[in-house]
């Protein structure tokens, strides 16, 4: 396997991109974080982390600045990633997720590096056809979020074939709930996920909660999606990192729980966890957003001999209380 000198986490300052930090610098590699701190908080860094560039993945500077560090290998997370946001503001979207990345692709060419950890979606499905979804489901986004991170991976493909980079990407479910460890506490900036939102409601920085349809087609006519522990997430990001580096493949897997909860489920789990109240009410659906998303990880579990740890939902409210209360 190749020896790794130093590794490069865009958006390492950011919500998963610091907990991965954290796992990596744990193992004791050698990081540099490239973040431009536009979601990312100075205090979540490691102190650990052998340099922190405060720049952004579109600027060719910055890139190289990082590059020059002699990187081994690459692990992407600095995308805007609010799927409803993305319905009204594609441009922003297109510009960063999909131009950044060809940016740091074009500059993993240029500096001969050769292996790439990418931050996806399970946004790349859409509608379920069927449930739990699988790798092998087709991949047809209904929100322009999900259509950036399809294109990323496409683009990863093509680089792969035209240019050896191997990657392995990585598509989430709902990520959620922090360090199991208690040493992230920076509060995540401007969240738009369920369970971060509930929180801020529950710590009184939001007056309620908004719940986007309760007439979907589901136990209790609200959104289901399955809830995965970041923790767990960043188990996966290196077992991905060994696997692509060891085989020298690429690598596509989903990371969920296989079971999902609707939002009223979540609230009431976060109430009894937290013991606070949460004022919410009931608006229209979003625009892209399916009644059910359950993801199939036994890909992760076969080829990686992952599975999720620490992603039961009362586990997910009890580490995140320490971070908010």
């Amino acid at each position: 396997m190749t020896q790794i000198k130093n590794i490069m986490v865009t958006g390492g300052a950011g919500y998963i991109g610091s907990h991965i930090v954290q796992f990596l610098c744990d193992k004791g590699y050698s990081v540099i974080i490239l973040d431009n701190f536009s979601l990312g908080l100075h205090e979540n860094v490691d102190p650990r982390v052998k340099e922190v560039i405060e720049g952004d993945i579109l600027t060719e500077q910055d890139i190289n600045k990082a590059f020059s560090h002699d990187i081994d290998v690459v692990f992407h997370f600095a995308a805007w990633k609010a799927a409803g946001e993305s319905m009204v503001d594609p441009a922003k979207y297109a510009r960063n997720n999909i131009g950044g990345t060809i940016s740091l692709l074009n500059g993993m060419l240029h500096h001969n590096v050769k292996y790439f950890v990418f931050s996806s979606s399970a946004a790349v499905y859409g509608n379920p056809a069927y449930l739990p979804i699988d790798e092998n489901h087709p991949l047809r986004p209904t929100n322009y979020y999900g259509y950036t991170k399809l294109i990323m991976e496409q683009n990863l493909d093509w680089y792969s074939r035209l240019k050896g980079i191997k990657y392995g990407s990585l598509r989430y479910f709902n990520a959620t709930g922090y360090d199991i460890n208690g040493k992230i506490r920076g509060k995540e900036k401007n969240p738009a996920n369920l369970s971060p939102v509930v929180m801020e409601v529950a710590a009184g920085i939001r007056a309620k909660l908004q719940v986007f349809g309760d007439d979907y087609n589901t136990r209790d006519g609200t959104g289901i999606r399955d809830y995965i522990h970041v923790t767990d997430l960043a188990d996966a990001h290196l077992l991905a990192m060994d696997y692509i580096l060891e085989k020298n493949e690429n690598l596509v897997v989903n990371l969920g729980t296989g079971s999902g909860h609707s939002v009223m489920e979540v609230i009431n789990i976060a109430k009894s966890v937290i013991g606070k109240d949460i004022p919410y009410e009931i608006v229209g659906r979003r625009a892209g957003d399916p009644a059910k998303l359950i993801a199939s990880s036994e890909l992760a579990h076969k080829l990686l001999g992952w599975q999720a740890q620490y992603s039961d939902l009362t586990t997910i409210f009890k580490t995140m209380c320490s971070v908010y209360f």
